[in-house]
């Protein structure tokens, strides 16, 4: 999962007035999933020490680094900053970035054909009164057996080499999953549900339906919107 989405540049990006929104991220697809809800925003990349801490779960872990994102994003006192970190786990261990081709190619290894679990927190942090908010997501991921040939043409690409897990869910040539049963948003780095549930609970609601152009996007039937917006802990999404 990953970077690399390849959408064009959304409006909310040139727009010149002060957005009431930052999002803290310079992830492309981050950008084109918000954008869904027709929120106007701007983009302040934040940069933070990922290092995992000692003990610490998934959920702890990307809750941690979201929040973290949030409050090094400078905001004015009338804007809401979103900050979001996804991360991949096989077990009990959590799977970043490959520092080099060599170890990209061992994740993905170790993910051929089983199901591992993808991670996404979410935090929102309003600046007027320092509400913060926070939730995670967790879609099961199981990758297809592709070959040892597949992964070195893969590879050979580089495209693996800035993604947690050394994957990008949507990458048009490789396709290494199998299938979604939860948030495929979340898996891309934003479960837009999350998010608009948050927003809610700060009288925030989205600018325009969301629903059919996120599946129109992702090409897929999301089958988990409806209980996370109704905040019930679904099979695959909580």
């Amino acid at each position: 999962m990953g970077e690399g989405w390849e959408g064009g540049m959304i409006e909310s990006l040139s727009v010149t007035e002060k957005p009431p929104l930052i999002l803290a991220s310079n992830s492309p697809r981050r950008h084109q999933l918000l954008s869904l809800a027709g929120w106007t925003f701007a983009v302040s990349a934040a940069d933070v020490d990922e290092s995992q801490n000692a003990n610490e779960t998934p959920a702890e872990y990307v809750l941690r680094l979201a929040e973290t994102k949030a409050r090094a994003i400078r905001a004015d006192s009338d804007q809401i900053v979103l900050a979001a970190d996804t991360t991949v786990v096989d077990g009990f261990d959590i799977l970043g970035k490959p520092k080099d081709k060599a170890e990209a190619t061992l994740m993905l290894k170790r993910l051929r054909g089983h199901t591992h679990q993808v991670f996404t927190g979410v935090a929102l942090l309003r600046a007027n009164d320092g509400l913060l908010l926070k939730d995670h997501c967790v879609t099961d991921v199981p990758m297809r057996e592709y070959s040892d040939e597949e992964i070195e043409a893969y590879v050979q690409t580089g495209d693996p080499l800035d993604k947690a897990g050394a994957y990008a869910i949507q990458h048009p040539e490789f396709k290494p999953v199998a299938r979604i049963d939860g948030c495929f948003a979340s898996v891309m780095g934003l479960p837009v549900c999350h998010v608009i549930r948050l927003m809610r609970q700060m009288d925030l609601q989205p600018d325009t339906e969301f629903f059919v152009p996120c599946e129109t996007l992702l090409e897929y039937k999301c089958p988990v919107s409806s209980a996370i917006l109704d905040n019930v802990v679904a099979s695959g999404a909580k």
